[in-house]
């Protein structure tokens, strides 16, 4: 979902934090401009109307433990939405801001390459906790699907599953050699990781040895992270461990390889 305006006007004066708030609201409104972004806010509100309306999803389970396919699968959406933002909307700005120079030549102005990335990373944040704010009202108010009962967990969760992915988005945007190969290679990186993540299969449903291996992946970690806070129970270590070990492995190595230009 790349941005169709790669232009940027440099930031005048020393003031950092003015120029940054400026950027970061030139980027947001890019961002609402783009229609591709409004299909990440669409498609989880379409599957929690479709699961919250079938009789099948919305009824207690005993392969749910007597609960219902809609109060788990609420976690899976919600990497579904991290994914989305973190491997196309991030990953194919920044690929295609360097394939047309702005990286460059904002180089040469008070607003550095680096504060461009921030902006960007601000941006989709935003823009991620507002769906995901969206979803879990209309699950609750629509279909009674209750709020994470341990806040603090969830919370904790769902911000190492961002910056975890975020982290996997820069890894992409700095191999990539353009802003299309960067959407596709995201694309493709998106399949897989949300398998085991539990959106085509949920947790429960999964096999055991999906589930093992889904414990060791940034969006399978972060789903059963953030199913766990759901239930009332804090994460488990290994899940909070894998996702703050995968921010810093695959941040550095971001990190060394993104290219200004």
């Amino acid at each position: 979902m790349a941005q169709e305006n790669g232009q940027r006007t440099p930031v005048k004066g020393g003031n950092l934090l003015t120029g940054f708030g400026k950027l970061t609201g030139s980027e947001f409104r890019l961002m609402l401009r783009d229609p591709g972004i409004f299909f990440v806010g669409f498609i989880p509100i379409l599957l929690v109307m479709i699961f919250g309306l079938l009789p099948s999803t919305s009824s207690p389970s005993e392969d749910f433990g007597g609960g219902r396919f809609i109060d788990f699968y609420l976690p899976p959406i919600l990497t579904m939405i991290i994914a989305m933002m973190a491997l196309n909307a991030l990953t194919s700005v920044l690929a295609t801001y360097r394939e047309r120079g702005v990286l460059r030549r904002l180089a040469v102005t008070p607003v550095r390459p680096v504060t461009l990335m921030l902006a960007q990373g601000l941006v989709n944040m935003i823009m991620l906790s507002t769906v995901t704010a969206v979803v879990l009202l209309l699950a609750g108010l629509a279909f009674d699907v209750p709020l994470p009962r341990q806040v603090f967990g969830f919370v904790l969760a769902f911000v190492l599953c961002v910056s975890a992915m975020f982290a996997l988005g820069l890894l992409i945007a700095a191999l990539a050699p353009t802003g299309k190969a960067a959407n596709g290679i995201g694309t493709v990186t998106f399949f897989p990781l949300a398998f085991l993540a539990g959106v085509w299969t949920p947790g429960p449903l999964m096999p055991d040895v999906v589930r093992r291996i889904s414990d060791f992946s940034p969006l399978g970690a972060g789903s059963q992270a953030m199913q766990a806070a759901w239930s009332g129970a804090f994460p488990k270590p290994l899940h909070l461990v894998v996702l703050l070990g995968f921010t810093l492995l695959v941040g550095f190595i971001a990190s060394r390889l993104f290219r200004w230009e």
